[in-house]
């Protein structure tokens, strides 16, 4: 890496504007940035691309389809991890949360076999300097599950770990209200039998009972003690968004109404929600969509959930066709908003003695295209 990169002629996005500017890259980090094309011999023309910072994605299962790219192979799991760590980068985001789901409520599911090995895969390859991107871990953790406790306190020790949800995907409550929902989606998902389907639902509402309060409650208090950031799923009520707040969640995951996200806004907690769901119009459960909250103006955060690329398309549609979102702000949807609300402040915009993550940003028709990433003034793609 040589020890200063100048990128000239680009449309910067700023926190707060967009200018055809200049940004030097000194030692890994944002050195300067001014308004105007530099004249210096070795600085690299940008071609009036737009110049972004790094993305953050904060809440994705884009590993697991490595993982198991056909029912029943297993495939090796670091050369998955560094698949996925390709398809990452080249959506241009240079910080990702790979998510482990803690207690799995697929019956016919392996998840639970998987988790220490891909927690051990994410690992090594961070540790070795395999990744292209920084990678740390997301503890998603099911509230209704006998186990999730238990793994939850094995995981949590990993250095990667900086963000953990609380979830409970029961039947007849948040992300399900609607019963012929969960049925539709859980008994096609899993190939269910009638029989089983119904075995199924009454096992998950005896498992929530017994176990969601409590569960709720300590691994609340284990992110408090360790400074982790917390993240609320699925809430739909005032009193569901208040025991939130209450636990100290700063980011609240698919919040599935408009009151309930209209009052995590209120009180501090960041709305995530899925770019597939704005790229898409609507959610596949039938909830609010995004697109309906970013009109209230309060749709914080972005996450590519399971389709990386997803990310850079629906902060275009934001801008474009929301009159609450410029381009700066539709930006920070996937860096800064998500970088704060985890807790790093090192990151996420394009500003003096900042790390140099940043993304070259082609506008093609309706597209965002990706034309080079530098996660920390190393070129990655």
């Amino acid at each position: 890496m040589p020890a200063e990169q100048i990128l000239t002629n680009a449309r910067v996005v700023t926190d707060t504007e967009v200018f055809l500017g200049t940004v030097a890259v000194r030692d890994g980090l944002i050195h300067d940035v001014v308004q105007g094309r530099s004249q210096l011999p070795q600085a690299q023309d940008m071609q009036g691309d737009y110049l972004f910072p790094g993305l953050v994605e904060l809440h994705t299962d884009n590993l697991e389809k490595y993982m198991n790219p056909r029912p029943g192979v297993d495939w090796p799991p670091e050369s998955a991890v560094l698949a996925h760590d390709a398809q990452v980068v080249a959506a241009g985001i240079t910080t990702v949360f790979d998510a482990l789901a803690i207690g799995d409520v697929n019956p016919k599911g392996d998840r639970m076999r998987q988790l220490p090995i891909m927690q051990q895969a994410i690992t090594q390859a961070q540790d070795e300097g395999h990744t292209r991107a920084e990678h740390r871990l997301h503890l998603r953790c099911e509230l209704s599950h006998e186990k999730t406790l238990d793994l939850f306190t094995e995981l949590v020790d990993s250095p990667l770990v900086q963000l953990v949800s609380v979830m409970d995907h029961s039947p007849g409550q948040r992300q399900f209200v609607k019963m012929e929902k969960y049925r539709e989606y859980y008994q096609g998902k899993y190939h269910l039998s009638d029989a089983e389907m119904d075995a199924f639902i009454d096992r998950q509402i005896e498992n929530s009972r017994r176990y969601s309060d409590d569960y709720r409650r300590s691994i609340a208090d284990e992110c408090r003690q360790r400074s982790l950031s917390l993240a609320s799923h699925d809430d739909a009520t005032l009193e569901h968004v208040q025991e939130s707040a209450g636990y100290g969640m700063s980011i609240a995951e698919f919040p599935t109404t408009v009151e309930a996200a209209e009052v995590s806004h209120r009180l501090g907690l960041k709305v995530l929600m899925g770019a597939p769901n704005i790229v898409r119009g609507g959610s596949h459960s039938g909830n609010v969509a995004a697109a309906d909250l970013a009109a209230r103006g309060v749709l914080d955060i972005l996450s590519s959930d399971y389709y990386p690329a997803s990310l850079l398309q629906a902060a275009r549609r934001l801008w474009e066709e929301n009159e609450q979102y410029d381009l700066p702000r539709a930006v920070q949807s996937i860096s800064l908003a998500p970088a704060r609300a985890a807790g790093l402040h090192d990151r996420g915009e394009i500003r003096v003695g900042l790390r140099a993550d940043l993304v070259r940003v082609r506008a093609h028709d309706t597209q965002f295209v990706v034309d080079q990433v530098w996660r920390g003034g190393q070129r990655v793609f």
